[in-house]
């Protein structure tokens, strides 16, 4: 049996390398009409999250981890979207059995690993209707054929440059510290600039 530590390092492995699948997942999210409006407004605040350059963590020797804030967000997000979205929300997840299925119990790993680390993530679920993507609100995004047509193409961007994969995952991360060390540095530098 795998202790917690060792589970959530397979997590996260899995989670990395799947990253741009999952952004895929949430465009979907995004344009399906039968999630209400406010589920698919969450979608489109993850997307933001993640294809934006400003909200990477950045730590050039530890690329791989750079992106652990992305991948454990997005699935929150999506979460939350399936959550708040009744049958609508239950049919969704069902389309995407190897992102929802057992995604409670992964979250609860990551619970156990990464303590107040995850309450900070969590919160940030919260803010992704609020956030501005170049200069655009989240309205603009879903309403706006042109943004969203932009936003289609950053998420290809993205995926087109993810830098990760299972080779370099394999090399770089083997312990559960590689993620919980540059998530709590994270951390510091958004309490710091907050002030």
């Amino acid at each position: 049996m795998s202790t917690p530590e060792v589970r959530f390092v397979e997590l996260f492995k899995s989670w990395l390398v799947s990253l741009p699948h999952d952004l895929k997942i949430a465009f979907e999210a995004m344009d399906d009409e039968n999630l209400p409006r406010s589920s698919r407004e969450v979608a489109v605040g993850a997307i933001m999250f993640v294809v934006s350059p400003n909200d990477f963590v950045s730590d050039r020797n530890e690329a791989v981890a750079s992106f652990a804030d992305d991948a454990l967000l997005l699935r929150l997000a999506l979460r939350t979207v399936v959550n708040e979205s009744g049958e609508d929300g239950t049919a969704f997840a069902g389309r995407f059995p190897e992102l929802f299925e057992g995604l409670d119990a992964d979250l609860e790993v990551c619970r156990s690993v990464m303590g107040e680390l995850m309450t900070w993530i969590e919160k940030k679920v919260d803010g992704l209707r609020n956030q501005i993507y170049k200069g655009k609100k989240i309205k603009a995004w879903i309403e706006d054929d042109e943004a969203r047509e932009e936003l289609y193409e950053d998420g290809l961007g993205f995926r087109t440059d993810y830098p990760v994969d299972d080779k370099i995952i394999g090399d770089k991360l083997k312990k559960a510290s590689t993620v919980t060390d540059v998530l709590r540095r994270r951390k510091a530098e958004e309490t710091r600039v907050a002030g």
